[in-house]
Order: structure tokens, then sequence, then C-alpha cells
């Protein structure tokens, strides 16, 4: 993960050596349902109103926002910048903006106040509905890995939905504090996606950022459920260390990671074995990629589009595993496996892989979990994996699966 940092206007300077106490938490008090909430372990921001949505039209995504950001400055915003997701297809509309108004603080991580509980609403009365139901998701996998060992292709991401419906509205923020205090060093958003639609969430996993010319990516691939055994999880985090399946699959996105970055980098770090992070219900192999730019000229969201979608989210090769995802899943990802997270008008930014997340529209909350098969894998496992996944979310809103 890349290392914290205090923001203060625009520029991010270090952080001090003692952050305001309640700064990063007032923030995420203060999220109403269309707010535009983003913590990371740089900064935590929230922004008010939709100044200037980003158009969609035929240009490149980064060369729309670049010239809205122009032209935010242009009218008088200092140091103007966009925030929002992008979907997992390409093609599709982003929700991004410049907002009216930005407020920014230091990382929720460096608030004592965020050690402190919180009086949230207590558990709704949800009614849950698989999309597609286990079975049905376990003959997906199988079908994948029958075409894999015939020479189709070397890997794919399948998800899975589940569609929770409310007797009562939804209380967005009451969701996102259990979020962002159960993994206050993630990356934890609820963002407007279209009217009365918000996307919500905590990603374990950085994609890219920039500050200057330094760049850093933090590619996850292969992980393994947590156990509140102490025992039992400290041995499943030293098996998924030496599984060869886990292994390959992670070795896989750092490649890709690396050919995509190596082009705008004078230096890339690339190490040669992965690490382990945890979030609180799951366990990930981690690499953390850095680099100086050659040229100051490519923004964060330029490398995030080079980047996108990564062998994590989606497989290779990238348009056979497209196909595969299209012909596999009876649902839209929408903003699932995106990109969520901000750039400035220098081209600094911090962008996210949209995991571990939900859509939530008054009483519905559609929660999203995938996971990388490879020919090694076997259904029940991975379907096992994609209900741990959920875990992350159930939590917040007081469900169980």
């Amino acid at each position: 993960m890349p290392t914290a940092s205090k923001v203060a206007t625009h520029v991010p300077p270090a952080a001090p050596a003692h952050p305001a106490v309640g700064a990063a938490t007032s923030l995420l008090d203060g999220y109403r349902p269309g707010d535009r909430f983003l913590a990371t372990p740089g900064r935590t921001l929230l922004a008010h109103g939709a100044a200037r949505p980003v158009p969609h039209d035929a240009r490149p995504l980064d060369e729309r926002v670049t010239a809205t950001l122009a032209e935010a400055r242009t009218a008088g915003q200092e140091s103007p910048v966009v925030i929002g997701a992008i979907p997992f297809d390409h093609e599709a509309p982003a929700a991004l903006s410049v907002p009216a108004a930005l407020r920014i603080a230091p990382p929720l991580a460096t608030d004592p106040l965020i050690a402190l509980p919180v009086r949230v609403s207590g558990a709704a009365d949800w009614r849950i509905r698989p999309v597609p139901g286990p079975e049905v998701y376990g003959a997906g996998v199988a079908s994948a890995v029958e075409r894999m060992w015939r020479g189709e292709f070397s890997k794919v991401v399948l998800a899975r939905t589940l569609e929770l419906t409310s007797s009562a509205p939804l209380d967005l923020p009451a969701m996102l504090q259990r979020l962002a205090r159960r993994d206050p060093v993630g990356h934890t958003f609820a963002l407007p996606t279209g009217a009365g639609r918000t996307l919500i969430g905590a990603s374990p996993e950085l994609l890219v950022s920039r500050q200057g010319q330094r760049v850093v990516a933090n590619p996850l691939a292969g992980s393994t459920p947590r156990s509140s055994d102490l025992a039992e999880d400290v041995r499943r985090a030293a098996t998924l260390l030496e599984s060869v399946k886990d292994l390959h699959e992670h070795a896989v996105v750092v490649d890709a990671v690396h050919q995509a970055l190596a082009p705008h980098c004078s230096e890339l770090t690339v190490p040669a074995r992965p690490t382990l992070i945890r979030t609180a219900t799951m366990w990930h192999l981690s690499t953390t990629v850095t680099g100086t730019l050659a040229s100051p000229g490519i923004s964060a969201l330029a490398l995030a589009c080079a980047l996108h979608p990564t062998p994590a989210v989606c497989g290779t090769p990238t348009t056979t595993a497209r196909q595969v995802i299209a012909e596999t899943e009876p649902f839209d990802r929408g903003f699932f496996t995106g990109v969520v997270g901000w750039g400035d008008d220098r081209g600094d930014g911090e962008w996210v892989v949209t995991i571990r997340c939900a859509e939530a529209e008054e009483r519905t909350l559609r929660l999203y979990a995938g996971a990388g098969i490879v020919a090694a894998s076997e259904p029940e496992a991975e379907t096992a994996e994609t209900a741990a996944k959920f875990r992350t979310f159930l939590s917040a809103v007081g469900a169980e699966l």
C-alpha cells in the first residue's frame, strides 16, 4: 500500500506528526446520500454537488476528464478535482464529475476517533436472493475450467450477486460507517451512479496512484477466506503463500500490470514474490509495484485506463475473457470490477478497483463477488471464496448469507 500522506487543499504534502483529531471522521459523519465520499490510505474526501459532470462521448475518458477539469479552472474553480466511478465496460458511461464543493482531510486510519464505537441503526429485515444460485455458479466455473483445458484461454474472473431487499428504506450512512470503521486503512466509498443509485463499498485493491512522477500499483490476485481461529487463520495464510495455483494466478496479474506501466516509466520495481495483506474476511496475495514516470504528461487516470481491466477482475486474454463473462454471468456488472477514485488537474490521483461493493437503490442492494478461475480451479472452492467475499458487505448491513 502507498505511504499515507495528508492533503490540505490541493498539493499533497507530507503527513503531519499529529494530524487533527476528528478531521477525517467528521467527513465520514457528514456523508449524506447523494454526496461523494472516498477514503483511501492517503486522504479522506467528501464532495457535495456535481458542478461539472464529465460528458460521455467518443473521446477517450482521460481526455474528457482533462477537458472538464480545464473548464472548471477557466470558470474560476481553484484546484479542481474529479471524483467518481468508472464501469467495467469501458464503453459504458462513467459517473465522474467535478464537485461544487470538496472537503479533504487526512486518512481515516490517522484519526483516533475512528476506533470509537458509533451508534448505527439496527439490522434490517432482509430478503436475500442469489443470482445465479450457487449450483449454477459452480456449473459455470466447471465449464470455464473445461474450456481452459482445451486451450481456449488461460484465466477468467466469474462473479455472482446477491440481491438484498429490505422492508425499510436503506440507511446508507450507517452502512458506510460500518465499512469504514471495520477497515480504516482500506479504500471506502459511497458514490452516486445515477438517479437514486449509489455505489458503496470497501475495496482492498489500489489499481494505480500518481503523486508527481511517483507511480504505485498494488495488484491483488489469489485469496483465501480467513478463520476466526488464530492457528487456522495463520495456517491458511501460510498455505496461500505456497499455493501453486494462487501464485500462478497472481503472477499473471502482476505481469499484466508490469507490461501496462513499463512504457510510461523510466524506472519500475516489481518484487519477485508476493506478500500477504488481510481484510476482515480474506487473505490476499499482494505485490506493490512502484515506478517513476518517464514524462509528467500522463495522468493517474490515463494510467488507470491503460491498466483497466486487469486479469485480476477480467481474465486473460482480455477479449476472450470478456466474452466468457458475457456468456456466463446472467447480469450486467455495471460498476462492479470497474474503478473508483479521484484525480486533479495536475495529473495526480488515486484509482481503486471496484470490488467488495454493492449498488443501492431505494430498498434494494445488489452485492457482487467474483473469483479468479484458472485450470486448477474447483467449483466448490470458488463458490466458497465468493461467499467469503460477500461477508464484507453483509456485515455492514447486518445480514447473514
